[in-house]
């Protein structure tokens, strides 16, 4: 029983590298608007780019199985592991679109590489259960899509769109050493799998005999995997880029944190707030005015009553030449205060400056809830609500 449980662990090893490898599938499409600008690519070579990694996983199908033949199957694991790491990290060094192409591939193949490696390693350990050990790696790969993105965004505005890059790629060497030392021979290298195919080869020899794979069921699970490929990695690849090319979305906006106060691009609903207050909701994540998610709360001390709100447009947004947003590249530094008087815009900034981001709108709206009034001989709510047009005074530098 504990050297199962030894197993389980291993497995799960193993599974947080494919975590990696899903999560390195989807960091290009999220950064295609970055590197387009940055190499001067156009629509289709981004595209290309984008998609092309796909072109050396098909690739390194026949020479994996090649390699589980003469290497062990925890060796393939952390030679795809390095291959599809360094290609990563070396993107983010890329000159032009020929070498951006080749790292593309090469990380493809090295992806590759590694998920047989992993499905061979589980399918021979736990051979009762192959189809809940495809499912799990399934699971790890969802894992890893779903979290890449919000990663890959959160770097990308507290950086540049090469951390990602470098990140991941420097992540992937880190997890080549728990994987070395993590997994043992044991596991990985498990023969039992043969030993019992061995045992029922009698019963089975007939038939075999006339196996192959050019039948009706493989011939269509092929066209069926060829038609998958070009429905998710051609929408995966490329749909990022619509929305933030065509429609203008920004990525997702880093996690909330003591000093980070920056806005979303779109649309942000500030709500001035006193936490003190006796009838202040507790909960800090919805607008109870507009009903808003996208919030972004500013605390006032006690005794606030008015004053000028101070939305202050610095900090270098990555990736956008020239451009600056509302999202600042120092942590420590507050974009949204309150005064009584307006604060200083910054140090001026040299050279002409493109300010991106929808305007702020100079309106306020509140509500006020009296609980119940006497309404003749009945009782009524005395809630109400109200807007309130804003001055405002715009100020940018050259």
């Amino acid at each position: 029983m504990q050297k199962h449980h030894a197993a389980i662990a291993m497995f799960l090893v193993l599974l947080l590298s494919y975590i990696l490898n899903a999560i390195d599938r989807s960091l290009f499409s999220i950064l295609t608007i970055e590197v387009r600008d940055a190499m001067s690519l156009s629509l289709p070579e981004v595209g290309l780019a984008a998609t092309v990694f796909t072109l050396g996983m098909g690739l390194a199908g026949l020479p994996t199985g090649y390699l589980l033949n003469i290497m062990s199957r925890k060796s393939v694991v952390l030679l795809g592991l390095f291959v599809f790491s360094v290609a990563t990290f070396l993107t983010a060094h890329a000159k032009g679109l020929p070498d951006l192409l080749a790292y593309r591939f090469i990380s493809g193949l090295g992806e590759a590489v590694q998920v047989t490696a992993l499905i061979a390693i589980g399918a021979s350990y736990f051979y009762t259960r192959r189809a809940l050990i495809t499912g799990l790696i399934s699971f790890a790969y969802g894992i890893g899509a779903f979290a890449g993105p919000s990663m890959t965004a959160s770097l990308l505005n507290a950086y540049d769109w090469k951390m990602p890059f470098i990140a991941f790629g420097l992540v992937g060497i880190v997890m080549m050493g728990i994987v070395a030392l993590g997994v043992r021979p044991w596991f990985s290298e498990s023969k039992a799998n043969e030993e019992q195919a061995n045992v029922d080869h009698g019963n089975l020899a007939a038939s075999e005999a006339t196996d192959t794979i050019w039948n009706p069921t493989t011939i269509l699970l092929g066209l069926a995997s060829i038609c998958s490929g070009v429905a998710v990695y051609g929408f995966s690849g490329l749909y990022p880029t619509y929305l933030r090319g065509a429609l203008g979305f920004s990525p997702q906006q880093a996690g909330p944190g003591p000093n980070n106060s920056s806005l979303c691009w779109e649309s942000t609903v500030l709500s001035i707030r006193n936490p003190a207050g006796p009838h202040m909701p507790t909960d800090t994540t919805v607008s109870t005015v507009l009903g808003s998610k996208n919030l972004t709360n500013v605390n006032v001390t006690s005794g606030f009553q008015n004053g000028w709100s101070n939305l202050t447009f610095i900090g270098t947004q990555a990736g956008v030449a020239g451009g600056f947003g509302l999202s600042g590249a120092l942590a420590s530094s507050q974009h949204i205060s309150l005064g009584t008087n307006a604060a200083a815009m910054g140090a001026p900034v040299a050279g002409a400056v493109t300010f991106f981001g929808l305007p702020v709108t100079g309106f306020m709206v509140r509500t006020f809830s009296n609980n119940t009034l006497t309404c003749g001989t009945a009782s009524c709510q005395g809630n109400y609500g109200s807007a309130f047009n804003h001055s405002y005074r715009t100020t940018i530098l050259p």
